[in-house]
């Protein structure tokens, strides 16, 4: 399996009164580790959106083991950790620079049509896509 690890800034306007990261911001950091994972199979979801394909979140799950603070070194590590064809499960972990796994979680997709939001085969619809997943699930990529 192969992850992707991508530094995060953790910047003050992300923290809350009690000085740690506000805990809504994990999942903008998991995009942003989703986003730089997809691009480093080397595909691209403004090219799936040319096609009138989105892909939505199903499901969200997030683990807080150990507070994220303002000037904080961390990194978001992103894999994919289920995949059917039709569903994608993305893993996260945010680390520290020492390797301490700070929080950890998921991501549930499936890529819809924009216009009416009905599920479609990512193995039919992009078979490029299907087959830089099922490499990057057995570590090929």
């Amino acid at each position: 399996m192969n992850k992707v690890k991508i530094p995060i800034e953790v910047r003050y306007q992300e923290t809350d009164q009690m000085g740690v990261v506000y805990h809504a911001n994990y999942l903008v950091w998991f995009e942003i580790g989703r986003t730089k994972f997809i691009e480093q199979l080397g595909l691209s979801y403004v090219n799936m959106e040319k096609n009138n394909v989105v892909s939505p979140v199903l499901d969200a799950q997030v683990s807080f083991k150990k507070p994220v603070r303002y000037g904080d070194n961390v990194f978001v590590e992103t894999w994919i950790e289920k995949y059917d064809g039709l569903r994608t499960v993305y893993g996260y972990q945010i680390i520290d620079e020492e390797g301490e796994i700070r929080v950890t979680g998921t991501t549930k997709h499936v890529i819809v049509k924009k216009d009416n939001f009905r599920p479609v085969s990512l193995k039919k619809a992009f078979p490029n896509w299907h087959e830089r997943y099922m490499q990057s699930i057995e570590g090929e990529q």
